[in-house]
């Protein structure tokens, strides 16, 4: 072990993994295989996700394998693992469609090329053998990149039927909205921020507190350091709910989960008005860590999943490569990220509590230091401290309050790919293309029909994703319906992410899109209003397990 790896984050060896984690002792990488279909499983499995058979065992592969994305990191550094360095993603000969996260060594970075053939060197850190990747001696022509296990432009017909004719959306609507401050390093404690929320909210509605018989978060209770305020525990400690139905959790439907959560509970009977939160203190978290008033979790030696040892420690490395593909494959470029960037800054400059409201040029956002390539500074969404509340009624409540009500046309939330970050989607952020198939299964309206959209964009490349699989542009078509901006400025046809998005406005997690996406159909907007808006959707997630939105304005 080498002083430069001293300190480097570890994965968590169990039965299931040490296989693969310890294999490199006699150079050989190892991998699950199917006994049935001889198909590569990876991570490991117990059953085969292609033929569903049950025997599985270990097999040596030749450890030679096709780069088919690499980023290098400047922004985020490990212990032992210092920036710049390069998080890839090789594809195995053996079987394509397993691919693994892991770092291009002993190579110039500016020398790599998709396609190019790669071999196995393993490094040993402790009792663990990671897998890392240098080009072969031998290179022949570019190998073209694996396929997804369905492509983009044909998971449509892969969607469920609606199971019933009958809609729950039919039955609720969005009656209340609230937002506390939005700021940076507002050193105010998380629950505050979202009492505050809350009860701008319940006052929108023309509620009670009484009023409230359910609550719902994302993520919920948990070690979430900047990203929760305690769920719906500290809520109801603090504010003395007493109610029906409660939802908190992190495996939904992304930030947005809690809302269509609360949807179900109300048009299922279980509550009436459930009060939806969302609370991020990361800015403020970050800080406190710097001063030394709170202490990180430390993680260091036990972190799990696939990622974390090879310095994949940000959504933004996986990003990444997916944008370097969608590059490649058609002809997209740092311009039309910057369009998305320049188009957020510029509504924000209309948005009294955007945390960034400054102009930004093309060339601003170009030559703004990198994060990890081809992500720039301006790529990347605000971490900041500030809480959403979203209040759900039941449609006839609801046109009984204060507020005209936002309807809800349809949800999209089907899982279409594969979950795991670096064995999903190629050239699209995950988890966005089956969820935008199924929101359009479940309404007669069309992308035509969409007056304003506030799609999530933690990253430029995010809201690309977004923008390509709800179809406002063909698969692959981002490059033209972005150039020069026009087409998602307020008075075009797709007005995009009108109060900043999280690229300008702030990091709120989705919740701030379905705020202001709500500010819009009731024309509260302001100076960034759009005329006219009576469609609205909003998407919060990727990555992990998403959701979107239709909501329409009531007739």
């Amino acid at each position: 072990m080498s002083d430069e790896t001293s300190g480097r984050p570890l994965p968590e060896i169990t039965e299931e993994n040490e296989f693969f984690w310890t294999s490199g002792a006699d150079g050989r990488l190892r991998l699950t295989e199917c006994g049935s279909c001889a198909a590569l499983l990876h991570p490991p499995q117990p059953v085969c996700r292609y033929c569903h058979g049950h025997e599985t065992g270990v097999r040596a592969v030749s450890g030679f394998a096709t780069l088919i994305g690499f980023t290098v990191n400047h922004r985020f550094g490990l212990p032992g693992l210092p920036p710049p360095y390069v998080v890839a993603q090789v594809a195995i000969e053996e079987d394509p469609r397993v691919r693994l996260t892991t770092n291009a060594v002993q190579c110039d970075p500016e020398r790599l090329e998709l396609g190019m053939r790669m071999e196995v060197v393993f490094e040993q850190v402790e009792n663990t053998w990671l897998p890392l990747f240098r080009p072969a001696a031998e290179q022949g022509p570019p190998a073209p990149l694996p396929s997804d296990e369905v492509a983009p432009d044909q998971l449509r017909p892969r969607v469920r039927p609606m199971a019933t004719t009958e809609k729950f959306e039919d039955k609720v609507a969005i009656s209340g909205i609230g937002s506390s401050r939005i700021g940076r390093r507002l050193m105010v404690p998380p629950l505050s921020l979202t009492v505050r929320a809350c009860e701008q909210a319940i006052s929108d509605a023309g509620l009670t507190i009484d009023d409230i018989d359910g609550l719902a978060t994302y993520p919920g209770a948990g070690a979430y350091g900047g990203f929760a305020e305690g769920g719906v525990t500290a809520l109801e400690a603090a504010l003395g709910v007493r109610p029906t139905w409660h939802h908190g959790g992190g495996e939904t439907f992304g930030p947005g989960g809690s809302l269509i959560a609360a949807m179900l509970a109300v048009a299922g009977g279980l509550a009436r008005h459930v009060l939806c939160f969302r609370t991020v203190w990361e800015a403020t978290y970050t800080e406190l860590i710097r001063r030394g008033r709170i202490r990180p979790q430390d993680n260091s030696r036990t972190a799990p999943g696939w990622l974390k040892p090879f310095g994949a420690v940000s959504a933004a490395h996986t990003l990444a490569q997916n944008a370097q593909r969608h590059f490649q494959r058609y002809g997209t470029t740092r311009e039309t990220l910057g369009w998305i960037a320049l188009n957020q800054r510029a509504n924000a400059e209309l948005n009294p509590t955007a945390v960034y409201r400054e102009p930004m040029t093309m060339d601003d956002y170009l030559n703004a230091r990198p994060v990890t390539t081809p992500f720039g500074l301006y790529d990347c969404d605000v971490p900041c401290d500030g809480a959403v509340a979203v209040i759900v009624s039941t449609v006839d409540a609801a046109r009984d309050l204060a507020k005209p009500p936002v309807l809800v046309e349809a949800v999209g939330t089907q899982i279409l790919e594969r979950i795991e970050w670096d064995q999903s989607t190629l050239t699209h952020e995950p988890q966005v293309l089956g969820q935008s198939a199924h929101l359009w299964s479940r309404t007669s309206l069309k992308p035509a029909d969409v007056d304003v959209a506030q799609l999530y964009d933690g990253f430029t490349f995010n809201c690309l994703s977004w923008i390509e699989a709800l179809g406002f542009c063909g698969i692959g078509e981002a490059r033209d319906f972005l150039d020069g901006g026009k087409n998602i400025a307020r008075d075009g046809v797709l007005p995009l992410n009108t109060h900043g998005g999280q690229l300008s406005h702030g990091r709120t997690h989705g919740m701030g899109l379905v705020h202001e996406a709500v500010a819009q159909l009731r024309g509260e907007a302001g100076a960034r209003q759009v005329p006219g808006a009576r469609v609205a959707v909003a998407s919060s997630g990727g990555l992990t397990p998403s959701g979107v939105l239709l909501l329409r304005a009531d007739a």
